[in-house]
């Protein structure tokens, strides 16, 4: 990485280092890798929708099954992705978790039993 490259990141970006991949018309390994992650992520989604709409519970366990089996796949494909770089990641600012952690908290206060508990 050059200074140049390296003074315009930044510093809460968590990635590592990238592997190069030939930059040509074809696809290379990183586009087939990005295109079968953003694949698998479509497809959990669909599979999301359908175990919300399924009546028949043999059914229902055999969608569930196809979509923990893909849900798995797409972490593979993301850690693959991460582990060699083309996909990053950005550090969450802790003064923002605990505005938001305070801020849904406070919707807590909001519902029919308070705190969240059954009475």
């Amino acid at each position: 990485m050059n200074q140049n490259q390296n003074q315009n990141q930044n510093p809460n970006t968590i990635q590592n280092p990238e592997t190069q991949v030939n930059k040509t018309p074809q696809m290379n390994e990183r586009d087939f890798t990005n295109d079968i992650l953003t694949t698998e992520k479509y497809m959990t989604d669909a599979y999301s929708v359908a175990l919300n709409e399924a009546s028949h519970q043999s059914l229902y366990q055999d969608i569930l099954a196809a979509f923990n089996e893909t849900q798995n796949q797409q972490r593979e494909f993301y850690n693959l992705m991460f582990k060699k770089g083309w996909y990053k990641v950005e550090a969450a600012d802790q003064q923002k978790l605990q505005q938001s952690y305070q801020q849904f908290q406070g919707y807590t206060n909001q519902l029919p039993y308070g705190n969240g508990q059954m009475q």
